[in-house]
């Protein structure tokens, strides 16, 4: 048996095992047990239980799951008809709920692990509980879970339990959690000062000082390479008109993501009540009640024309951007790239630090191309995105998405998209040298997507490249041919760090916060030993910043050391120290972020080459030699 499948047996059965255990401790007639899937480190389990189960029960359970397999038992698997079931599982809720779920014709089988303890699954698993002697576990935390997701049905006690095929493999994942606790971005967003979040606007970053300096050198940075790229920049109004939601099609798809400015269909002349309010449009979860509004309140209705929403996506924007007036095919491709804030609308459990927010700006781009034109655009991007990732020492892999069923347009059109899609990343990486999705990719059209690794191998999404046949028709886009006709131009969707916000927070941790010298929030610390070297150190300062170099200095009359440890505590890359000698001889003494042996006798004007090339290289590593 291969080393994965093995771990997924194992899973499995140890999460039959934990159900086991907590049905002994809590007693048979008091756990009700629902569902116990494997996941990425382990598995877990969800309960209806009298007693809420906390940290202090964590080594009670699983001293009980080592109790059962040392019990040595025959696990035996057996097909039931649906009546045999309902008759096994007659007092437990949500297994019997589950057999009624299933179609007429399917197969249900139940394992019994000994003879007291039996599931609804599946399978595969072990023969016998000492095949799991040598499996390490431990359970991580518990959690509330709404069964079958519904926040309308049963509160359950989700149990998290990291489960591996040895002792090695659990010591080895629980070293990387504490590595990954310790390049949280929340954690060190809070340390170095970058960026906060306020109760009064859920999920929408505030970007400090440092951050902004950071977010803006990234800006810089894309906004650089799209130039050499011919891309052409444009912003567009954040709020808009309904009207333009239901041309795109985001108002039947999306709008419950939307925020809305809702219009206004009058006022109350006097107090009124309003009886039959739901206050939930999820069927049948919503209460009724009465509302009751003062005289001269707003009635606001969504439906009017004159709602407005802000924007989720650039799209629509483009689109009217390009219809404002006439295109020949002479002037394609057209790129209008956009870094204008967007706003989605997130449920407050699925927020996560930078990760998943409800503010963002993306390195967005609309691409109107001919048809004949695809193959050479995207071969481009992709070179962009080789450009952009490998300046951050990020590796990405692409997964290549392509026609579902509920599929927009001419099929022939998506064949020959598919085809030249198909034969940019046969070029680059050889056939089979990517994911396929069949059928995933978006109704409008094909689609790439780019999955970049950090430095603990954890895989994001980031980069998307799509193809759209669909919006140019919405909006009656066209373009004058070569021939003197008409023609409908394809929109390629293209972004590259995706979610700046997003992107931030993963390179913060993939940084661990040392961030390469271009994009440090400050990149230059000045120390001058004592208040009479405070005149040279602002001649560097004023020469820095001349040149374009985020410098902070600290006049103070302190001791050097304090002004140094200060600088460290913000990761500055240098830290200049400036004295006597220094002042003499017009050279600097560096600090190098990560170097223990300082820098001495750095002529200034090598200091301030020093600073430009890595500046201007976009280099990941810090010059650490003279």
């Amino acid at each position: 048996m291969e080393r994965e499948e093995l771990l997924q047996v194992y899973r499995h059965s140890l999460a039959h095992i934990l159900a086991k255990a907590v049905i002994e401790i809590y007693g048979a007639d008091k756990v009700q047990y629902a569902i116990g899937p494997q996941i990425a480190d382990g598995f877990y389990y969800d309960f209806e239980l009298p007693v809420a189960i906390s940290a202090e029960d964590f080594k009670t359970i699983e001293d009980k799951m080592r109790e059962i397999i040392k019990r040595r038992e025959d696990w035996t698997c057996k097909e039931l008809t649906r009546e045999e079931a309902l008759e096994q599982f007659k007092g437990q809720k949500f297994k019997t709920e589950l057999i009624r779920d299933l179609p007429e014709d399917e197969k249900i089988t139940c394992y019994w692990t000994g003879d007291d303890f039996i599931d609804l699954c599946r399978g595969p698993h072990v023969s016998n509980s000492q095949e799991l002697m040598n499996a390490a576990f431990q359970v991580r935390s518990v959690a509330g879970a709404y069964w079958r997701g519904d926040e309308h049905r049963e509160q359950l006690q989700r149990v998290y339990v990291y489960a591996f095929t040895d002792k090695q493999g659990l010591k080895d994942h629980l070293q990387w959690l504490k590595e990954a606790m310790e390049r949280d971005h929340k954690k060190i967003g809070t340390q170095l000062d970058l960026f906060m979040f306020d109760e009064t606007a859920p999920g929408m970053p505030y970007w400090l000082p440092r951050g902004w300096k950071m977010y803006q050198a990234l800006l810089a940075y894309s906004r650089g390479i799209q130039d050499k790229h011919g891309y052409t920049e444009i912003s567009a109004p954040v709020i808009n008109k309904k009207k333009l939601w239901l041309i795109s099609g985001h108002w039947a798809h999306y709008q419950n993501n939307m925020f809305m400015v809702p219009g206004i269909s009058g006022w109350l002349s006097a107090d009124a009540e309003i009886p039959s309010v739901v206050t939930n449009l999820q069927e049948g979860a919503a209460d009724n009640v009465t509302v009751r509004l003062a005289a001269q309140s707003a009635l606001f209705n969504r439906d009017l024309d004159d709602t407005m929403g802000a924007k989720p996506m650039n799209c629509p924007n483009a689109m009217m951007t390009y219809k404002r007036t006439l295109h020949s095919y002479k002037e394609l491709p057209i790129r209008y790239s956009e870094y204008d804030v967007l706003h989605r609308k997130e449920k407050s459990g699925q927020m996560n630090g930078l990760f998943r927010v409800q503010e963002f700006r993306q390195d967005d781009d609309h691409t109107f191309v001919m048809e004949e034109q695809i193959e050479q655009e995207i071969a481009d991007i992709m070179d962009i995105a080789d450009e952009i990732y490998g300046t951050f020492g990020l590796t990405y892999r692409a997964e290549f998405s392509t026609r579902p069923e509920d599929f927009m347009g001419d099929i022939e059109v998506w064949n020959r998209a598919e085809a030249a899609l198909k034969k940019i990343l046969d070029n680059k990486y050889g056939e089979g040298g990517y994911e396929i999705n069949e059928g995933d990719g978006a109704f409008y059209g094909p689609k790439i997507d780019l999955q970049i690794k950090d430095a603990l191998g954890r895989e994001w999404q980031c980069g998307t490249i799509q193809l759209d046949f669909q919006l140019p028709h919405n909006f009656g886009l066209t373009y004058t041919t070569k021939e003197g006709g008409t023609a409908m131009p394809v929109v390629i969707h293209r972004a590259i760090y995706g979610s700046l916000e997003r992107f931030i927070g993963i390179i913060i941790e993939h940084f661990k916060g040392n961030f390469p010298f271009w994009m440090s929030p400050m990149q230059v610390g000045l120390v001058p030993i004592r208040v009479e070297h405070n005149e040279y150190a602002k001649e560097i300062e004023e020469k820095l910043q001349d040149l374009g170099i985020r410098v902070e200095a600290d006049y103070a009359d302190l001791n050097m050391n304090t002004k140094i440890k200060n600088f460290k505590t913000m990761k500055d890359p240098y830290i200049v120290v400036v004295g006597d000698k220094e002042v003499a001889e017009r050279t600097v003494s560096i600090t190098v972020r990560g170097v223990k042996q300082q820098l001495h006798n750095v002529p200034l004007e090598k200091f301030f080459e020093m600073c430009l090339k890595m500046n201007r290289e976009h280099s990941k590593e810090l010059i650490a030699e003279v």
